[in-house]
């Protein structure tokens, strides 16, 4: 029997849950399917979340030939070899096919390469599936050629509806007397991961010899706990031990940290992926608190992509110890994060005229940069005068953290703007 995350998989647009921001009505992507109109794309986001099963039910959609490949078993031979397929299909046949790649970031350069062709010529529409940001794991000629569309976790009344479509729509869960008591242990091992959620769920069902059970929060999280392997078989754990190995090195723990390095390590993981992770972390959980993590993550990328393994986890483990040692801060890190949402509240408001560019006569006669202050022409290399917007003059948008390189920061701008930030 196959499991129930497959049993269950929508074959319409109208059995499927989430991503309504992507596909919901009047959405783009909605109207491009509709309207046959289908670029090559690329789906970005994370496992469980629906990717697979929108690149089948497009094609399906489209009434065109679908071809899946997965990444992680497919060469150049076996790409060649479908697009000679989709060629030959194409004679025949006005609807271009779809080939569908799972995994698509871990294509080398080469693989990625034998698809170019077959995309700018129009032999197929490229679907692309992807965990890791496309900006850095697909080639930009590809990238310039697809859309990006980003999938997010399924939230809790998504989820929900998931399971209750299961018990009541599957042929063999329907045979059974099921009683969803309580369903948030279900919501919370699964993470937002429609899969991992099935899973769980049918692992809990399984785990009963009776036909009547009563699924509450204790069942599920025993059952689990004992089935962790088997609950972990297809790959999910990846994702659990990337995100102790991140919090671990947040929370100041080398110890706990470099355990999670060994586990990905000799669990086949690429190293560039943890790399590309801590030099996220160091802006993002250490930043102005230590600004050597930043250049000590980045070397560490440079040196993991050049030397390569064995030799890599040395590097790797150095970098993650000092990182954890390191004092923490993400106030650069909130920073952007509100600035982000004050920019969305105020649209684009008017920069202030002493700041602006004067190439031209007319734009001086309109006062363009007329008054602005020069830094360096001042004591202290400081002139006090208004940077931000009038509409939102004087609003404090970083704030050092409680650390000593941030004090210095903090001191330092205290001096230079008295009270107007309220440093």
């Amino acid at each position: 029997m196959q499991p129930l995350a497959e049993r269950m998989r929508p074959k319409n647009l109208i059995e499927y849950i989430g991503q309504s921001h992507i596909i919901g009505t009047g959405s783009a992507l909605r109207n491009a399917i509709k309207q046959n109109l289908l670029p090559s794309i690329l789906l970005w986001g994370p496992p469980g979340v629906g990717k697979t099963s929108l690149a089948l039910i497009i094609a399906n959609e489209l009434k065109r030939p679908f071809y899946h490949l997965s990444a992680i078993n497919s060469g150049v031979k076996e790409v060649r070899e479908v697009i000679e397929k989709a060629s030959d299909n194409n004679i025949f046949n006005q609807n271009k096919p779809v080939l569908f790649i799972d995994e698509i970031h871990r294509f080398s350069k080469s693989q990625q390469d034998s698809l170019l062709g077959a995309v700018e010529k129009g032999v197929v529409t490229l679907i692309g599936a992807t965990t890791e940001n496309p900006s850095f794991e697909v080639i930009p000629a590809l990238l310039s050629r697809c859309q990006i569309y980003i999938l997010k976790n399924l939230e809790e009344e998504e989820l929900l509806k998931l399971i209750t479509n299961a018990l009541s729509q599957d042929e063999f869960l329907k045979t059974k007397k099921i009683i969803l008591k309580e369903h948030e242990a279900l919501i919370r091992v699964s993470g937002g991961d429609a899969r991992k959620l099935l899973n769980a769920l049918e692992i809990v069902v399984n785990s009963s010899i009776s036909d009547e059970i009563e699924i509450t929060n204790e069942l599920v999280l025993t059952v689990i706990q004992q089935n962790l392997a088997l609950y972990d078989k297809s790959g999910e754990q990846h994702y659990d031990i990337i995100s102790a190995f991140i919090k671990s090195i947040r929370g100041s723990d080398p110890n706990a940290a470099v355990y999670y390095l060994a586990r990905m390590l000799k669990g086949g993981e690429d190293p560039l992926f943890i790399a590309r992770r801590l030099l996220i972390l160091s802006s993002e959980d250490i930043g102005n608190a230590n600004p050597n993590a930043l250049l000590l993550a980045n070397n560490c990328f440079n040196a993991v992509n050049v030397i390569g393994m064995p030799e890599s986890r040395i590097i790797l483990s150095q970098c993650v110890t000092y990182l954890a040692c390191s004092a923490k801060s993400n106030a650069s890190y909130m920073a952007i994060s509100d600035a982000s949402e004050l920019v969305d509240k105020t649209g684009d408001l008017p920069v202030p005229l002493q700041l602006r560019n004067a190439p031209t006569k007319l734009m001086k006669n309109l006062n363009y940069g007329k008054d602005y202050k020069y830094a360096h022409s001042f004591e202290n290399n400081f002139a006090e005068q208004e940077f931000l917007p009038e509409q939102i003059a004087e609003t404090k948008l970083y704030e050092p953290g409680n650390n000593a390189r941030e004090q210095e920061q903090r001191n330092y701008l205290k001096n230079l703007w008295k009270e107007k930030y309220g440093y």
